[in-house]
Parts: C-alpha cells; structure tokens; sequence
C-alpha cells in the first residue's frame, strides 16, 4: 500500500462500519451518505487489496483481519479527535455529528424530548440517536464507541468506563383505576396496598432479559415474603398498557408512572415495603471525559436530569 496516497478519511468510514454493521447507519453516524459510504467502502477493499466487510443477512459483518485492526483505528482516530478537540475553541453551533445514546424507553419518553430540544437550539446540526438496552451490553457498546452514553439504573463496570449519578428513581405502584380488588380493599390513590395484598395480585414487569424477578423480589425477600409475576416485557410503556387493561399491578420507576397515569387510565400507590430508590446514572469510556464535545452532551443531560 501507497500510505502517502491514503485517504485518511475512508479510516472513520471503517470506523464507523464496524461500530454500525451498516452502509445506511454509518452513513448517518458520519455524515455521509448511503453513495457516498458505498464508494468509500470500494476505495478501502482497493487499498487494502482485501475484503474488510462481507455481508451476512442484512449486515456488513467485518471479516477477521477488520477485527484484527479496528481497535487500532478506534484508538488512533481518539487520539486525533481529543488532538484537534483541544487545539480549537470548542463551538457547538458548528458541531457536525450524531451522539448516540442507550437506555430504556424511560429515557426516551421523559429524557430524549427535553434534551433534543437543548441540543438543537444550540447545535442545529448534531443529531440524537436512543438505542434500547436490548442492543447488547453497555460495556461492550461503550468499549467499541457504538454508543457515546449510557443512561441506566446501578451497573458493574470496569475501571475505564467513568459513572455520575444524574437522579433518583423511586418505584411506585400502578394498577388500572377501575382495579376491582384494590377497590374493595379501600385503598385510595397514593395510600400503600396493603402487603397482603400487593403479594396475592399478578404482577407485571419490565425485563429486557425475559427473567421473571428483580429488585422488588429482593426487597419482598429482606421482608420473607414473595409475589406472583405473570407477565414480563422488555418495555415499562408495555408494562403500562397491559396494566391498564388487566388486573396487573406493576411498581415501575415513579417518574413513568406520572408520565403514563393520566392517558392511561392508571392509578398511582406506594409500595408496602421499603426498596430504596435506585440512582439512574450516566455512563461512558473514560477516553471521552475531557473532549468538549462530549462534556457539552453531558452538561445537557445532567440539567435535563436535574427536573426529575
């Protein structure tokens, strides 16, 4: 290979293809178009005299000797990015990318609107982009720069991956208004159900894994007693409407539960039992905690946070 002759650009392109796994998806992440990645993506196989990428099904999978190098290419474009970050006054009103976040539809009903509305009116030309938890593991996607933050309850994480509190997520309780059992116990919006009670009704909940316990059964456990989850989705918007229109109760993040309340026809209570509020916090590689972009991103998250 003729270095000299190298575009250095076609490098994002195959940073941004491995990140992505698609010509579309990379495209946007580095402001290209479709044509225009395609094109590049012929120019690396040329220069490479190999074939970086073969398509598997919908995705443009990379072939080993891709793997192989990529890190390599992250590191190096990190270190020209924080290079050039620090040699020039940061504006955001030129900035040019999209920022990438994960987490639940939590953050994309009650965090993603409030903050696409900061972010545009000072930086018209960045772009948000929210993929679900479901996308795979948070230190996986952060070590590979597939997302830029992270939004999530309490994680373990290794050493590189930096984490700050941004709010407190108490649980509440929701059951639809008309709820019969709830109503002939007399207990009125916003009072505790009794534990007996809470124990005998079909719970619903939020699991991205299929599981069928989580925080509420350890809290149920320090008390010595259990429940009955029936149903479980990947989704508290799910979890809602299927409380709606049943005999469910669900104890999801109170914040939601305010959100969804009132057009869904769901009443609000308190648990029987202490469970604590767990922190919801932002996470992401600690190689990005002094580039001003990224602090910028951060800046914006945390005073959309700071209203919850």
């Amino acid at each position: 290979m003729n270095f000299g002759a190298f575009d250095l650009n076609l490098l994002r392109v195959f940073d941004a293809l491995v990140r992505e796994r698609s010509v579309t998806r990379a495209g946007d992440q580095i402001g290209l178009s479709q044509p225009a990645v395609s094109q590049a993506l012929g120019r690396l196989r040329a220069l490479l005299d190999d074939q970086p990428f073969v398509r598997r099904g919908t995705e443009m999978a990379p072939t080993p000797r891709a793997e192989e190098i990529a890190p390599v290419i992250r590191q190096a474009l990190g270190q020209v990015e924080q290079a050039l970050a620090g040699a020039r006054r940061f504006d955001p009103a030129t900035l040019n990318r999209t920022f990438s976040l994960i987490g639940a539809d939590f953050v994309s009903l009650l965090m993603i609107p409030p903050l696409y509305a900061r972010i545009a009116a000072e930086a018209p030309c960045v772009r948000l982009r929210l993929v679900d938890t479901a996308r795979g593991e948070v230190e996986r996607l952060l070590q590979d720069d597939a997302v830029d933050l992270a939004v999530e309850r309490p994680l373990t994480v290794p050493d590189w991956v930096a984490r700050e509190p941004v709010f407190g997520s108490p649980f509440a309780l929701i059951a639809a208004a008309n709820n019969p059992q709830i109503a002939a116990a007399g207990v009125g919006p916003g009072e505790a159900l009794p534990l007996d009670l809470f124990c005998r009704l079909p719970h619903g909940i939020r699991s991205i894994d299929g599981s069928m316990s989580g925080w509420i059964d350890e809290a149920l456990a320090e008390v010595g007693r259990t429940r009955t989850v029936v149903l479980a989705l990947p989704q508290f918007a799910g979890v809602c409407l299927a409380v709606a229109q049943s005999d469910l109760i669900a104890a999801i993040p109170m914040q939601f539960a305010e959100a969804c309340a009132k057009p869904m026809g769901l009443a609000i209570y308190a648990l029987p039992m202490p469970t604590g509020a767990p922190d919801i916090s932002m996470y992401w590689h600690s190689r990005h905690t002094n580039n001003p972009a990224h602090r910028w991103l951060r800046d914006h998250v945390r005073a959309v946070a700071a209203a919850f």
